[in-house]
């Protein structure tokens, strides 16, 4: 894969001119942004997957205090239903996707919608639910959409500067674009970070003065949670088969094997969808350790399945600056 990506090298400095080139004709108003009245804050990236999107839409609807009801748009990647959908907990992941869907669990009181056209999301969100605020799921790159605030994820071990463009990198936007963020979140940074690795990291990230820097953590906490239970981790036994069909499992893996945890790991693609033949190998297994979005996808039809749920905890005072700026919007 590794020479593959060297070899299509030269398709990468045709991505990174398009898209450049795209980008400029945003800025010069040759392409057209549409802001709404309702407030946005658009939660993404620069690169594939990976950063932690959907837990800090999590984190964004545990810690917003605004009145009214918060309405989540997300593309609904890869679900096999079309147009604007408002995403019902009792919907199946292949309808809605398994983001939307397991956000739409986690907070029942939150309008969770899925639209690939984010502006006609928009729309029709405005038009059915009248939101006080919109969290905009995956979309920095969709310009026609001017959000009210932009927060960009880039991981402590896979920072956007040290990446190249699609299809040698993973880069999906040009680099100089998160100039157009309101606050730059460094994801998945070991929570003993020390303040002058944070002060390395911003040398090298050089955000603008109007700019804010934050970093934060994954945190897993001890407990895993099934159809009918939880219990400790340390309680599932010594035949733990771990599963996952997320972009990078390396932190969880790293999370398992310093807490002491044995165990195998069988590796899908992102945001896989297990077929018949694969459900029948997982329930001939005696125990099932899994993601939490893959345990949606999963839908109940492993019972002996657990999930080991993730959150960001932020360093510093960085919740605190967070929660300030949100709440200024």
């Amino acid at each position: 894969m590794q020479l593959l990506r060297k070899i299509a090298f030269p398709f990468s400095l045709l991505y990174a001119m398009v898209v450049y080139l795209r980008n400029v004709c945003y800025d010069l108003g040759i392409f057209s942004s549409k802001s709404y009245r309702t407030p946005t804050i658009c939660v993404g990236n620069l690169s594939t997957g990976g950063t932690g999107k959907t837990p800090m839409i999590e984190w964004l609807l545990s810690h917003m205090t605004m009145s009214g009801k918060v309405a989540v748009l997300s593309r609904g990647y890869r679900r096999r239903s079309s147009g604007f959908l408002k995403v019902d907990p009792t919907m199946s992941a292949e309808e809605v996707g398994d983001e939307p869907l397991q956000i739409a669990k986690k907070f029942p009181g939150t309008i969770v919608a899925v639209d690939r056209n984010r502006q006609h999301g928009i729309q029709q969100l405005e038009k059915e639910f009248c939101p006080s605020h919109i969290l905009l799921d995956d979309a920095y790159q969709h310009r026609k959409v001017k959000a009210g605030m932009y927060i960009l994820l880039t991981s402590f071990n896979d920072l956007y500067i040290d990446d190249w463009y699609l299809p040698t990198g993973n880069l999906r936007d040009h680099r100089k674009e998160a100039d157009r963020a309101n606050i730059i979140i460094v994801t998945k940074c070991p929570l003993n970070l020390s303040l002058e690795e944070q002060e390395a990291i911003r040398s090298r990230l050089k955000p603008l003065p109007q700019q804010q820097l934050l970093f934060c953590g994954f945190d897993y906490g001890d407990v895993v949670h099934g159809m009918e239970d939880s219990k400790k981790l340390e309680d599932l036994g010594d035949e733990i088969l771990l599963v996952t069909g997320i972009a990078n499992p390396e932190p969880l893996l790293q999370y398992l094997e310093a807490a002491g945890i044995g165990f195998t790991h069988r590796r899908f693609s992102d945001h896989h969808y297990f077929t018949a033949a694969e459900y029948k190998e997982l329930r001939s297994t005696p125990v099932i350790l899994t993601t939490e979005k893959d345990f949606i996808r999963m839908e109940g039809n492993v019972p002996k399945a657990y999930y080991l749920s993730v959150r960001h905890v932020f360093l510093g005072n960085g919740k605190e600056l967070l929660s300030r700026t949100i709440a200024n919007l």
